[in-house]
This record gives structure tokens, sequence and C-alpha cells, in this order.
């Protein structure tokens, strides 16, 4: 199944300066390319834990003693890595975001090039999905989705019109919503305002938000001190939390200081952010937005 090519490939493992006899987590395993990197730098007595929730990904398993793919959300990565032994490990990896593969594949929803089914879920075993936000949400949590996470400044005129739209028929696909939304798509920005749509309904059904501050929170725990955490976001709600994250410790304020000024926070960050050089952006699209922030555990 083809899954392009990993963004940032080389310098986010890099990131994770492997000991060849660690633990190490790709928690967006998708085609693999991440994971066979780490792989390639690991001895016999290496290991390598990687998480996806998507049911295509699965089939893209590695066979190799030293891999084991956990098919579940990485929201859960304390949790999982207990279940298979392991409190801590030398490096974590995330690559955050949509798969070139769930764009690629029509039926998903994802991408606004193809017509389809509201979906845009990344597991099939989610309860919520696109048509349910669109047809179910009220006023006041459709103006939020778009608001919070399209980050869409008429958030509240979109919101009015869908409800409006939908008391004379349910809203079943892409292409409709397009329709429903044509007034604010206008020709010269209608692709940039339909992915800052489409993001924001995405974020909704997958709760990324939530589940990025849970897994950037646990790796924390599980890191070693000198663990490394590498990691490549897409959009700048996703670089804001990481970036905190990384500097901080937190998602919002700063730090207690003690009675001298002083503060402590659990990471230093390493390098400064990394962003694909002109060829890879040339080579593969997706990466065009990516940036790589790399931290490790003091």
């Amino acid at each position: 199944m083809d899954y392009h090519n990993p963004v940032l490939l080389k310098e986010t493992v890099d990131g994770l300066n492997i000991d060849p006899n660690g633990v190490y987590v790709d928690v967006t395993f998708g085609g693999g390319g991440h994971s066979k990197e780490i792989l390639s730098r690991l001895g016999a007595n290496g290991k390598l834990f990687a998480f996806d929730q998507d049911e295509d990904a699965w089939e893209n398993a590695l066979a190799d003693e030293r891999f084991t793919l956990i098919k579940e959300n990485f929201r859960y990565i304390k949790r999982f890595l207990r279940f298979y032994g392991v409190k801590s490990v030398d490096g974590i990896l995330a690559d955050l975001g949509v798969s070139s593969h769930q764009f690629d594949v029509p039926e998903r929803g994802f991408s606004t090039r193809f017509d389809a089914d509201l979906d845009m879920r990344m597991s099939k075993k989610n309860e919520l999905n696109a048509h349910k936000i669109i047809n179910e949400y009220d006023e006041a949590n459709l103006k939020r989705v778009f608001l919070d996470y399209g980050e869409l400044k008429n958030a509240p005129a979109i919101a009015r019109v869908i409800i409006e739209a939908r008391e004379q028929k349910k809203i079943n696909t892409t292409d409709e919503l397009k329709v429903v939304l044509g007034r604010f798509l206008p020709e010269m920005v209608k692709n940039k305002i339909l992915a800052q749509m489409y993001q924001a309904i995405r974020i909704e059904v997958n709760q990324e938000m939530d589940v990025l501050k849970e897994f950037l929170e646990q790796s924390l725990d599980v890191l070693k001190p000198e663990g490394r955490l590498s990691v490549i976001s897409y959009h700048s709600l996703e670089d804001r939390l990481v970036k905190r994250f990384m500097k901080n410790g937190m998602f919002e304020g700063e730090p207690e200081r003690d009675f001298f000024g002083n503060f402590s926070v659990p990471f230093k960050t390493i390098g400064k952010l990394i962003i694909p050089s002109d060829v890879e952006i040339k080579l593969n699209n997706r990466a065009r937005s990516a940036k790589l922030r790399i931290a490790e555990k003091k």
C-alpha cells in the first residue's frame, strides 16, 4: 500500500540520538517509513514499539522481531507500553496530522479533491464522524469548531448557513457541504478556506488537540532522563502546543518561579526549529507545512 515518503525522515530520526540497544516508540506508524529508519539504526537488542489506530496502516506491519505494532490511539501510550512491560523508553517520534494515504483514499473524506461521505475518522471504531458534526451539532458548537480549529473569522456565519441548509435536508457528502458553504469560497482563496474548514471538522472528529495534549504529558512520564522527543507538526494549533510543552512543560501560562525568580522545566530543546528543504518540498508536497521540534528530558 502506497503511503508516500515520510517527511523529514533523516532529521526526525537523527533527533532521537539513537542508542542501538535502546527502546523507541513511533506513535504514528502509517506506512512505516520512520519506523524502518529507526530499526536500521538499532542493534539486535534494540526495541521499537509503534502505534496506529488506522486499520489501513496495520497492513504495513514490519516483520522484525524487534518491532511491535500496537493497534491503538497514541493517547494511550503509557497504558499500552505498560501492558508490554515497558515503563521507560529512550525516545519517542510523532509525525502528526493526516497521512498521505488517508488524503489519497477518496472514501475517507479527508481530501478537498474528492466527493465522499462525510467521515474523516482516523479509526473506524470512532463513533463520532463528520456527518454527525455537520448534521447534529448545535449552532454554538459548530461555531466553536470552525473558530477554534479552523481559525475562520466568519465561523458564526458558517455555522448559521449549515443549520439553515440541514433544516431543508441532511448534508451527506463533502460535495454537498461545499455547495452549502459556496458563498464563503471565493475562487482566489477557495482551496485555502476549504482546507481550513476540513481541518476544523477533522480535528473535532478525531479530538486531535486533546489527543496531542494527553500524548505529550504521558511522553514526559515514559521518557528516561536524556530521552528524546521528536515531533513533526503541520499547522499552527499543533505546533503551538508542542512548542509550549517543550519549552515550559505546560500548554498555557508560565512555570511557577521560586523566591529567587528561578524555575525548572522538564525538557531542554535540542537545536532550532527544522523545516523541510526546497528540494524535499518539491519531491513531497505534503512536507511544505511541516515543522520539526526536538527536546530532551532533563
